[in-house]
Formats: C-alpha cells, structure tokens, sequence
C-alpha cells in the first residue's frame, strides 16, 4: 500500500513538472531597414564605452557625471522600485516550495450538560493542549505558479532595464546642459571681448568728437553699439545661471560651481564610425524593457488559463495533543494527517474566461508597444544622424562666414581710419562679425546636442558586442 502511495506521489510530481499551460515566448520579427539614412561617411577609431560621455573628454563633466550617479534622485527612485521588484520575485518563487507551519494552542471550556453530548456533572471543565506542524503545498499541475514565476521574473529584468533607461535619460539631459554651459561660456567670452572693444573705440570716438574730427552721429552711433552688446551679454549670463542651476538639480550637489571658461575652448563633439547596423537598437534599454514588459504578459495568458483545470493541494501535519500539559510528549499523544485537495471549478459565469481575454489583450498591448518602440528608437538615430551631418554642415560654413567676416572688418577699421569710409559702415561690420562669431558657437552647440541625442537614440554608444 505504502509503495502504491509513493508511486502515485511521484506520477502527480512528474506530471507536474512536465505540463506547462499557455504559449512560450518567442521573439516577434521586425521590419526595419538593416541600415540607418544619413549615415556618417568618415571612418574613426571610437569604440563604445559604458561611460560615453568620456568621449568629449572634458574633466568636469565627468566629475558631474559622477556625482548625479550617486545623488540624483530619479536614480534613487529607479533603484528603489527595482528592489521592489526583486522583493516580488521572490515572493512569487516562494510559492513553488511547500510552507511549514508550527501552532499550538491550549484552552479550558465548560460543556452543557443539557447539549447533545452532555457532559458529566462531576467534570464540567475540560481542559485541551495542542502543539503540531502543517504544511499545505500546491502541486503546481498546469504550470500555473511556474509561469506566475516567469512573469515576476521578466517584469523584475523589466525593472532594470527602466532604471537603466532613467540612468541613460539623466546622462543624456546632463551632457546636453553641460555642453549648453560651456558654449554660453564662449558667447561670453566673444561677447566681453566686443565689449571691451568698444569701450575703447567709444573712449576714441568720444575723444575724436572733443577734437571736432567726428560728427555727433558717429558718437552716439558707438554708443548706442556698445549698450546693445552689453545688453547681449546680460542676456547670455542669465541663460547660463539658469542652465548652471538646472545641472545643480541634475547633479544632486547643491553646493555645485562651476567657473567660467576663461579660454575659447570650444568641446568638439566625437564622430561617429560609418555605416551603423540597427541591430545597434538591441542595445537600448527601453526596447528591452518593453520586450520583458511582452514576455510578462505572454506567461500570464498562461496563469489565467490554467485557472481552467483543476487546483490540486497536498496538506500534512504532525503533533501531539493532550488534555494534561504533563502528558504532551508522552507517545500516545501522538496526532497526525494526510490530504489530498481537488477544486474543479464548475460554473463561474465566465469570469475565468474573461481573465483569459484580459490577458491575451494585454500581451497584444505589448506587443504593440515593443514594435513601437523599435520603430520610434529607428526613427530618433536616423533624426540624431541627419541633424549631426547637417550641422556639421552648416558649421563649416559659418566658420568660413566668421573668417570673413573678421576680414572684412580689418578692412573696413583700416577704411575708416584713412577715412575712406563712413564710422556707421565701420560699426555695421562689427556687428556682422559678433553675429557671425555668436552664429558659429551656436552652430557647434547644436552639434554637440545633435551627438548626445544619437548617443542617447542608440543606447549609450556603437558597440554591437
């Protein structure tokens, strides 16, 4: 009889591990094009590197960097609900081990002696101690707890890839501002140079008006430019205060400085190597995110089907009870059982069912949003490269304006001086090298944005590995 037991034990337990209700994952294909447009033509050594913003290789963005790792809040939030996750894990897993539990109670009653066992009139009081362990386990017979295990289990992979996803949006937002910093810093620059420029050509104008050489106009006219620079100047001082206290938040460091350029050091941005795969796109983390947030939704089809079969549990104990506390462990106080539960659902009015269809829509969700995530992350490289090339572009081109525009107004100083042309043209130069000049830096600026944003839409670098 004993074997017999045994042997119908090992049968549930094999059955069990074998039979796994609903469908496995597997990767849906995508259609994108193997390649990116607006691909970079010139090659480079750059390699991908797990901190790519060393590639602009600049000291203090690095120790930035290194604090909003540490301090930054949003980090922290990522890496308290990844924990939370992990907790869930774990709890889910949980279940596939049988539980033990220990109880023990004792108690004294009086019974009726007018009931349907009456007690004895000499006796009333009874007096009852019980001490024992249980243990009830689901066998787990359709796979039910196994796919509520693999879904905890992608959702946790899941919550990882969404603190790597904050990390890399706080990498990115924070290499943007940095490089938006030191570009302003070489506005100033250009900006306080024109400034002390003209100070010195008005101290000369004025002097030239004294000596009846120059007319009113020319006075005023140098003045007038003079304010207007320095109102530019203001205004670029106050657009870096705000950015300088946007990485002060981004950094976590309230007590942040960071001083001014003192030289026109404008960063050059890392160039991309030519012809990127969109394989690269595997990289990314929210695309990863949102094929753990699929495989969650394929493995609870399964748990709301195998809410179908039947729920089969094993329950146990073992003990000892006595009416006297003195006679707990002698052997006749031994107790013990054995059970074997069956619940076959028979009529729910469609609500397993209805789990099914929630669960089969949800997986459709996911499915939808990882093919758009796919074809959005296709779509932000093939932006980032277009505006990477045609910024580099336009810088180019507005170098060769600003070179020009620097002769022309050696040129029309020259002029003026031997009075060959007007004070007013001499200025209207001045002002088309400052524009060309603040023009450049922008241009570079926008190039620099344009290589965090392809960083950013390809995961953190160009490595396929």
């Amino acid at each position: 009889m004993k074997s017999k037991i045994n042997y119908l034990l090992f049968t549930i337990f094999l059955i069990a591990g074998c039979t796994l209700i609903g469908p496995d994952y597997k990767r849906p294909e995508t259609d994108i094009p193997q390649t990116f447009r607006n691909q970079i033509n010139q090659e480079n050594n750059l390699t991908d590197l797990n901190m790519w913003w060393k590639h602009y290789q600049d000291p203090v963005l690095n120790d930035l960097m290194d604090k909003a790792l540490l301090k930054n809040l949003d980090i922290n939030a990522a890496i308290a609900k990844l924990e939370e996750a992990d907790a869930y894990l774990r709890e889910v897993g949980a279940a596939l081990i049988p539980t033990i539990d220990l109880t023990s109670q004792g108690n004294r009653t009086k019974a009726t002696e007018f009931g349907v066992i009456p007690s004895s009139l000499a006796r009333p009081y009874r007096k009852n101690f019980n001490i024992q362990l249980g243990t009830s386990f689901e066998i787990d017979f359709w796979g039910r707890l196994r796919r509520a295990k693999e879904s905890a289990k992608a959702e946790y992979v899941s919550s990882q890839y969404s603190k790597d996803t904050v990390i890399l949006s706080l990498q990115s937002v924070l290499t943007s501002n940095y490089l938006l910093l030191r570009s302003l810093d070489s506005q100033i620059l250009i900006l306080k140079n024109n400034v002390k420029y003209r100070e010195e050509n008005l101290s000369l104008t004025k002097k030239r008006f004294e000596s009846g050489l120059v007319s009113t106009l020319d006075y005023y006219q140098a003045e007038t430019f003079l304010n207007n620079i320095k109102a530019q100047l203001s205004d670029v001082n106050r657009q870096r205060e705000i950015i300088f206290n946007q990485l002060v938040l981004l950094s976590g460091d309230m007590y942040l400085s960071i001083p001014e350029n003192t030289l026109d050091g404008v960063i050059v941005p890392p160039i991309p190597p030519a012809n990127l795969p969109s394989k690269l796109l595997e990289a990314r983390p929210d695309i990863k995110e949102a094929e753990q947030m699929m495989i969650a939704a394929n493995a609870n089809i399964g748990v709301a089907k195998a809410a179908l079969f039947p729920n089969i549990s094993l329950t146990a104990n073992f003990g000892r009870e006595s009416m006297e506390l003195k006679n707990i462990n002698k052997p006749g106080a031994n107790i013990w059982g054995l059970g074997l539960g069956l619940t076959l659902p028979i009529f729910d009015a469609g609500k397993a069912r209805a789990r099914i269809a929630q669960a089969n829509a949800k997986q459709k969700q996911a499915l939808n949003y990882y093919e758009s995530s796919i074809q959005n992350a296709f779509k932000e490289v093939n932006d980032a490269l277009a505006a990477f090339n045609e910024y580099t572009v336009q810088e180019n081109d507005l170098k060769l304006s600003q070179e020009a525009a620097k002769k022309a107004m050696d040129i029309s100083s020259n002029r003026y001086k031997a009075g060959y042309s007007s004070y007013l043209e001499y200025l209207d130069a001045q002002r088309v090298f400052n524009d060309a000049s603040i023009a450049y830096i922008q241009k570079r600026q926008l190039r620099l944005i344009a290589s965090v944003e392809l960083f950013k839409s390809l995961g953190g670098g160009w490595s396929i590995n």
